[in-house]
């Protein structure tokens, strides 16, 4: 059955994650995703953590599954005449490049709006398109500094952190492919595409919209995680037990007597201020100091028994290798078994949506730098008289 974006194609330029990783989700969507890489490198992201046994890297693998890729030096005058003949037939072009290049190179969203109205011009960037400093460069680690998420990690008089998944990536592509969708669903309406922006930063302020908010309205930072959040005041957070780690999200007040059976602490039923689900700060503060100590005193596998039979809201503080051996991902297909002509059956990272009537997929096949460009422009109509041309012209 044909995916939810069957018959819309995007012209992918972007490269590690906040781009490409857009591009996957559409892909998974049904789209057709065209890589555009410079010739002899290609994506930075194929460079990086290379899985020798594979010939490819984790990052590069993860977000470009399912795509084709074609080489075009897009600073030629014969690769951007190319590209543009594939602009012709295509719905989007997304980027991530510094604000400002793709206009340098005639390739902005007026060079392409004006052959192409139906065109939408989605791009990434690290801080935005506008502003003082909107032509500096960046990454992750930089968006994750610059939207304030690291100076709210680990736990005051600690050392900070960053988190061990690239999140200011993430958010960047949530967002570009979420602008994407909505300027697709706008066209249905008006004919016409149009630009769309986002950027590591405004991704981060949004993943801490009621960080922020709490600071705008009180004046008050919310301060570092200290293994919970620092606006969540309950039985909230990581507790350490002899062997491993649980994640607490809080005991209700229904739930509250189940926890003091689990603990056998049944006295604790009608204790003046920890029945209750959320609590004022310095009663939170008591609560996790005792509770501290009591999960301490058996193993993740015992306290998981006894909180699951109690209808708690918890989880096992799991490693990647226990979520990969655990069934509930593949259930809802995040994890998927498939084959793969040379490396056989795999596991692989699935699409996190599901719908009924236009199924996502996942991307099985990981494409060689360059691997479909006569293919991709012959069918777009390009003679092979003119690729040659273009090619002796150092199009690719």
């Amino acid at each position: 059955m044909p995916g939810a974006l069957d018959g819309v194609r995007i012209l992918d330029l972007s490269t590690l994650v906040q781009g490409p990783q857009a591009g996957a989700m559409l892909h998974g969507l049904g789209a057709e995703v065209i890589k555009i890489e410079l010739p002899q490198i290609g994506d930075v992201g194929r460079h990086v953590d290379m899985l020798e046994d594979f010939g490819h890297t984790s990052v590069f693998i993860a977000c470009n599954r399912g795509k084709r890729s074609v080489t075009l030096d897009l600073r030629t005058d014969a690769g951007r005449e190319a590209f543009l003949k594939l602009v012709e037939t295509s719905d989007v072009v997304l980027s991530n490049f510094k604000p400002g290049t793709l206009d340098e190179w005639g390739l902005g969203y007026d060079d392409l709006a004006a052959m192409n109205p139906r065109i939408i011009w989605a791009a990434g960037s690290f801080l935005g398109p506008y502003g003082p400093d909107a032509d500096r460069e960046g990454a992750d680690i930089a968006g994750q500094a610059a939207g304030g998420v690291v100076a709210s990690s680990g736990f005051d008089g600690g050392p900070l952190s960053t988190y061990g998944a690239l999140v200011a990536d993430h958010c960047g592509a949530q967002n570009l492919q979420t602008g994407i969708l909505a300027a697709l669903f706008a066209r249905e309406r008006t004919g016409r595409g149009q630009r769309v922006d986002v950027s590591l930063l405004g991704g981060q302020i949004w993943l801490q919209a009621t960080e922020y908010t709490h600071l705008l309205l009180t004046g008050e930072e919310a301060g570092r995680s200290n293994g919970g959040h620092p606006l969540v005041h309950a039985l909230y957070g990581v507790f350490p037990t002899s062997d491993g780690a649980l994640a607490m999200a809080g005991c209700p007040e229904h739930l509250w007597p189940g926890m003091c059976e689990a603990i056998e602490r049944p006295d604790l039923a009608d204790h003046p201020t920890w029945n209750a689900y959320f609590v004022p700060k310095e009663v939170a503060l008591e609560m996790r100091a005792f509770f501290t100590e009591v999960f301490q005193t058996r193993s993740t596998e015992e306290w998981s028994k006894r909180l699951e039979a109690a209808e708690q809201r918890f989880c096992p503080v799991r490693s990647h290798s226990e979520v990969v051996a655990s069934d509930q991902p593949y259930a809802n297909s995040y994890l998927v078994k498939a084959d793969h002509d040379e490396w056989g059956e795999q596991t692989w990272v699935g699409c996190p949506i599901t719908m009924s009537d236009t199924p996502t997929r996942t991307g099985t096949w990981v494409a060689e730098l360059g691997q479909h460009t006569e293919e991709v422009l012959l069918e777009a109509g390009v003679e092979w008289e003119e690729l040659e041309a273009w090619r002796e012209a150092g199009a690719w």
